[in-house]
């Protein structure tokens, strides 16, 4: 199991201070980064920083923050997670994390999605009813883009490209690009037509459930000559030193925006017993750090991944907390996933 990998993904939430007042988006961004710099200090694998324009949410442009990163970091690798490519350009997005990669010295990873939010579609001038064309062509775009020389495209959905060369090209020749994918099986057979590695967004149920999904990703590359590369997947949780300390903090701010995004999507309010029932059954990993540990061990005994990422915020949790939920998935739940796993 030493092949493991873990990370930390955040949509830069929009914290409290320790007085419980919401601080400022700047300074939610640069909290991001301390964090981030805490993590490569600690020997976390990879941050992963999600793309969204909502008012709970401070990053909007994952690789611009990553880039700030790359400049106070030496090891840890900087993904977006994910990039709504329907609704960016898939030339400026590979420009702009082969720019990331510079900084970086090779450790940029561009995440690509179709995005769980409609606001960028109206901000950028997309139509949603054209979304599943556009992520359809732009993703065909990109994928040409990162084999780094001359490409000539055409579709519906930008204008063609005739031997266009793109630059910066990075040091190592190509990008490290996934997918990251939701539940449906279309997608996860796209990105086995495309040969790119798939990230499994796990944010309710039974993990195991997602079995399946991999189980098709791999007989689909198969079945296309495709690489069928490691599969990743992210979850959300947080990590105190005790459970009742994670579940305390993490409840009310949790609760607060997962009834704002809910009454959009028609849910009706998350009751306590609900979210009680998601961390002892389901993908909610939120306790100590032991507690945390086995559950993601028990997920790992049952989901054939190479890559766990935690989702660690979730509201408006308060700054100290959230840099002791990062001290202690680094220095302890780490660790003890490897050791119940070897």
């Amino acid at each position: 199991m030493s092949d493991l990998e873990f990370g930390l993904d955040t949509f830069g939430d929009v914290p409290s201070d320790d007085n419980g007042r919401p601080v400022s988006y700047a300074a939610a961004i640069r909290q991001v980064v301390d964090e981030a710099v805490l993590a490569d200090q600690l020997g976390v694998d990879v941050i992963a920083l999600g793309e969204h324009h909502r008012p709970e949410y401070s990053v909007s442009t994952p690789e611009t923050v990553l880039a700030g990163i790359a400049t106070r970091t030496s090891r840890i690798r900087l993904a977006s997670g994910v990039t709504v490519l329907s609704s960016d350009d898939p030339v400026r997005v590979h420009q702009r994390f082969a720019t990331v990669d510079a900084l970086s010295h090779g450790r940029a990873e561009v995440i690509l999605g179709r995005g769980s939010f409609t606001e960028s579609f109206p901000l950028f001038g997309y139509d949603l009813a054209d979304y599943d064309v556009l992520f359809e062509e732009k993703i065909d775009l990109f994928v040409r883009l990162l084999d780094e020389r001359p490409v000539t495209w055409s579709g519906t959905t930008r204008a063609p490209l005739v031997d266009a060369d793109v630059f910066p090209k990075t040091e190592s020749g190509r990008l490290a690009t996934w997918v990251g994918v939701g539940g449906s099986p279309q997608s996860v057979v796209r990105t086995a037509r495309h040969g790119l590695p798939l990230m499994l967004a796990v944010i309710g149920g039974q993990p195991s459930r997602f079995g399946p999904y991999i189980e098709l990703y791999r007989r689909a590359a198969d079945q296309l000559g495709t690489t069928a590369h490691p599969v990743g997947m992210h979850s959300p949780g947080f990590v105190a030193d005790t459970d009742e300390e994670a579940k305390e903090v993490f409840w009310p701010h949790y609760r607060v925006i997962r009834d704002r995004i809910g009454a959009l999507r028609g849910w009706p309010p998350i009751r306590r017993q609900e979210f009680d029932a998601e961390i002892e059954h389901g993908s909610l990993y939120i306790g100590a750090p032991e507690t945390v540990a086995r559950k993601i061990a028990r997920t790992l005994g049952t989901v054939d991944v190479g890559r766990f990422d935690l989702i660690y915020t979730a509201g408006a949790q308060p700054i100290s907390a959230r840099l002791r939920a990062v001290e202690l998935y680094g220095t302890k739940v780490i660790p003890m996933v490897k050791d119940l796993l070897s």
